[in-house]
């Protein structure tokens, strides 16, 4: 596979995941700041631009500035919008049709196209609308991924993207509810953000308690959200493009070696030990987010050095007998 078909694809899998993971958080907060009038919307907006890596404003926010500036604002500083995450999307899919599927690239397609038309109806029924409309699509384009893909290298491609961005946007919401009460209403909307709520309720029988939810968020081995899960789901992916998952060695390549240490950190930990030094573990776990997605440009996509052309005419004052 051509080093830019695979990395498009790896970046389609991250900006639909990430679009889809922004619209679930930022559905949560606009129901909360409609429904508890006790919210401080400035606060409120400010802690999830914090989490999304987005420059806050110096003015004041509100529920519409905030639907504003995470969902149709284009080029952010420091941050991408939902608008900027499927436009990019759609334009790596576009450069990289021969290795994705026509019902892929349709999906993505008439999710941008529709982008302006929901906008439109959002400012008129509420926020809700377009961010339910995004949801959907990013639910539709990972279902034709799943049936339309062979499961070769681009599928593999797609699915490490993926994993990736789950893995940073998990991390990203619980490093908010960090030194939160147990108590706190707020684990209730970081599940319902991640599209745990019901998963979480099911498994531990409605028991709200903070260490349960941390404990679901990162070590779950069933749901698919969790940040082992997710963990596991990549190095699977990173083990079949190596084609070799068994080195006598071990680990070889530096991506393969920072996911697999990430795993297997989490999973050998000793009972009770997740709460302690949870800030330090979730910053590691970003930090590997960045430094695995430079591994694999360095191993996939950019592992040979680019060319430089030079003019040799606009050296030493222009060109010279058998220049030509």
């Amino acid at each position: 596979m051509l080093a830019r078909n695979a990395e498009a694809l790896y970046w389609i899998g991250r900006y639909v995941e990430r679009a889809d993971d922004t619209a679930r958080i930022l559905d949560v907060t606009v129901h909360q700041l409609l429904e508890d009038s006790s919210v401080d919307p400035d606060q409120a907006s400010r802690l999830l631009l914090q989490v999304l890596g987005i420059e806050a404003p110096e003015h004041e926010l509100d529920m519409w500035s905030l639907t504003e500036l995470v969902a149709f604002t284009q080029g952010l500083d420091g941050g991408c919008s939902i608008v900027d995450a499927i436009s990019a999307a759609r334009e790596n899919a576009r450069s990289s049709r021969e290795v994705t599927s026509t019902e892929m690239w349709e999906c993505l397609n008439t999710t941008y196209n529709a982008l302006a038309e929901r906008e439109r109806a959002a400012r008129r029924l509420g926020p809700h609308e377009f961010l339910s409309y995004i949801e959907n699509r990013a639910a539709m384009f990972a279902g034709l991924a799943a049936t339309t893909l062979a499961r070769d290298d681009g599928y593999r491609f797609l699915e490490l993207g993926r994993e990736i961005e789950r893995v940073d946007m998990t991390v990203r919401l619980l490093f908010t509810r960090v030194g939160d009460s147990a108590s706190s209403p707020a684990w209730v909307n970081m599940l319902r953000s991640a599209g745990a709520h019901d998963a979480y309720l099911r498994t531990y029988r409605g028991v709200l308690d903070a260490g349960r939810v941390v404990q679901f968020l990162l070590l779950d081995r069933l749901f698919p959200r969790s940040v082992f899960y997710s963990l596991k789901r990549a190095e699977h992916s990173l083990d079949q493009l190596m084609h070799r998952p068994a080195d006598r060695v071990g680990a070889t390549a530096e991506a393969r070696r920072l996911l697999g240490r990430a795993r297997s950190e989490l999973e050998f930990l000793r009972p009770g030990e997740l709460l302690e030094s949870l800030e330090e573990r979730l910053a590691a776990l970003q930090t590997m987010c960045f430094d695995v997605g430079e591994a694999l440009a360095q191993q996939y996509f950019h592992s040979a050095p680019w060319v430089a052309w030079t003019d040799s005419g606009l050296v030493g004052g222009g060109p010279e007998e058998g220049d030509f």
